[in-house]
C-alpha cells in the first residue's frame, strides 16, 4: 500500500507547478485588457488629467536683452587759467552744481594793483592822445594859409596816431588783467555732480601744472553704452529710421523700481568685428539719480513690433523626431500640430503655426499623452496666462 501510494503523491506535486503557472497565465490573460485600454490612444474613462492655456495672438514687441554700462554724458575737468592762491572753497564733495555757480577763489589782490597801474597809464596816454591831436588840426589849418610847413603837419599828426596806438595797446592790456580776475573766480562749466576736491584753502595753483581741481559729471541726462549681435543691424537700422527712436529699457541689480526708459541716440559707424557686435548708446532722464556713471545694468531694446504673433507657454512646446510640435485640446481629446520656434524669454515663446487665438495648447501633462489621446483638463482655480515678451533668442 505504501509503494503505491508514493506514486500519487509524486504526480500530484508535479502537476503543482504546472496549475501555478496556468493561474498566472490565466491573471495576465484578465490584466492584459485593462492595460491594452489605459495605453491605447482613448486613454481611461476619465482621459489623462492636464492642464492647458490659451493660445494668444496679438502685437507683441521685439525685445533685444544685452547688458550695458552706464556712462556719462560729459565730464568737465576744472583746472586754474591763473596762478595763485586759494582763499575759498564754496562747495563740498559730490554736491550737485549748476553752470556758473561759483566752485574756488583765487588770491586776485596783486591782479587789482596791476589794473589800477594800467588804469593810470591809459588815462595819460588818452591825454596826450588829445594834445596831439589838438596840434595836429592846428598845424593842418595853418598849413593851408601858409604859415606852417608840410613837414611839421606830418609830425604832429605821427605823434596822434602814436598815442591812439598806446591808448589803444592799454585798453587790451586792461582787458586782459580784468579777465585773468573773473579767472581767479573758478565757476562750474557744467551741470553736474562734483567729485572728490583734492585742493583746499591754501593750496597755490599754477596754470603751468595744469592740475584738476576738480570733475563735474553730468548724470542727468545720463547714456548707457551696449552691444548687440550683428544679425540685429538691420532691425536697429529701420528703427532708426523711423519718425521715433527706439525705445531702450534698463534695470539694474538689485533695484526693485520699474525697468527706466530711455530712447535709442546713437549706432556706431561699423561693427567690432573681433566680437561680432555693433555698440549703440541711449539716453535716460535719471532727475532721481537712479542710473549711476560705471554702473551695469540690463537692457532691453525694442526695435519693432511683431503683428499677429502667436505666443504659447514655453512648457506646452515638444521636441520630437521631426520637429516641434505642441498638443492642442479639442472636445477632450489631444491633438498634434506641428510649429516652428520663432523667439522665446523666460516661459513664454512664440511660434509659426496652425494655431488660432484662444485654443487650448496642452502645459502640464503632455509628455503623457499621444495624438488623439483622451485627456481631463484640471487647471488650477484663477489661473492667468503670463505676459507675452519675447528676446533675442532665435530657434
Amino acid at each position: 500500500m505504501l509503494r503505491a501510494a508514493q506514486p500519487a503523491v509524486r504526480s500530484a506535486r508535479r502537476a503543482l507547478p504546472r496549475r501555478a503557472a496556468l493561474l498566472l497565465g490565466g491573471l495576465a490573460l484578465v490584466a492584459m485588457p485593462a492595460l491594452a485600454q489605459q495605453a491605447a490612444p482613448g486613454g481611461g474613462a476619465g482621459g489623462i488629467p492636464v492642464t492647458t492655456a490659451p493660445v494668444e495672438v496679438g502685437a507683441v514687441p521685439v525685445e533685444i536683452i544685452a547688458n550695458g554700462i552706464v556712462a556719462s554724458e560729459s565730464v568737465v575737468t576744472i583746472r586754474t587759467r591763473v596762478d595763485g592762491q586759494i582763499t575759498g572753497v564754496h562747495v563740498q564733495e559730490g554736491q550737485m552744481v549748476r553752470r556758473g555757480q561759483p566752485l574756488f577763489t583765487l588770491d586776485s589782490r596783486q591782479g587789482h594793483a596791476l589794473l589800477a597801474e594800467r588804469e593810470a597809464a591809459l588815462a595819460r596816454n588818452r591825454a596826450q592822445l588829445a594834445r596831439f591831436q589838438a596840434d595836429m588840426n592846428r598845424y593842418q589849418a595853418l598849413r593851408g594859409e601858409g604859415f606852417a610847413a608840410q613837414q611839421r603837419f606830418e609830425q604832429a599828426q605821427a605823434e596822434a596816431l602814436s598815442a591812439a596806438a598806446n591808448v589803444r595797446a592799454d585798453e587790451a592790456v586792461i582787458q586782459q588783467i580784468r579777465l585773468n580776475l573773473e579767472f581767479a573766480n573758478i565757476v562750474a562749466e557744467a551741470d553736474g555732480r562734483l567729485g572728490s576736491l583734492p585742493l583746499r584753502v591754501g593750496n597755490y595753483v599754477r596754470q603751468a601744472e595744469n592740475t584738476a581741481m576738480a570733475t563735474i559729471t553730468q548724470v542727468d541726462p545720463i547714456l548707457v553704452n551696449f552691444a548687440v549681435p550683428e544679425r540685429w543691424l538691420q532691425d536697429v537700422k529701420a528703427a532708426m529710421a523711423g519718425p521715433t527712436p527706439p525705445v531702450v529699457r534698463v534695470h539694474a541689480e538689485g533695484d526693485a523700481g520699474p525697468p527706466a526708459e530711455g530712447e535709442l541716440v546713437f549706432v556706431d559707424s561699423a561693427v567690432d568685428t573681433g566680437t561680432g557686435t555693433i555698440l549703440l548708446k541711449a539716453r535716460f532722464a535719471n532727475p532721481d539719480l537712479r542710473l549711476w556713471p560705471g554702473q551695469y545694468v540690463n537692457v532691453t531694446l525694442v526695435p519693432r513690433v511683431e503683428r499677429n504673433a502667436i505666443a504659447i507657454p514655453s512648457a506646452a512646446m515638444q521636441t520630437g523626431q521631426s520637429g516641434r510640435y505642441v498638443y492642442v485640446l479639442q472636445d477632450g481629446v489631444a491633438k498634434r500640430r506641428p510649429v516652428e520656434l520663432a523667439r522665446t524669454l523666460r516661459d513664454r515663446v512664440l511660434v509659426r503655426g496652425q494655431l488660432a487665438a484662444g485654443e487650448k495648447v496642452i502645459v502640464d501633462g503632455a509628455q503623457r499623452v499621444l495624438d488623439g489621446s483622451r485627456v481631463q483638463e484640471r487647471n488650477p482655480p484663477g489661473a492667468a496666462p503670463a505676459p507675452q515678451r519675447v528676446s533675442s533668442a532665435t530657434n
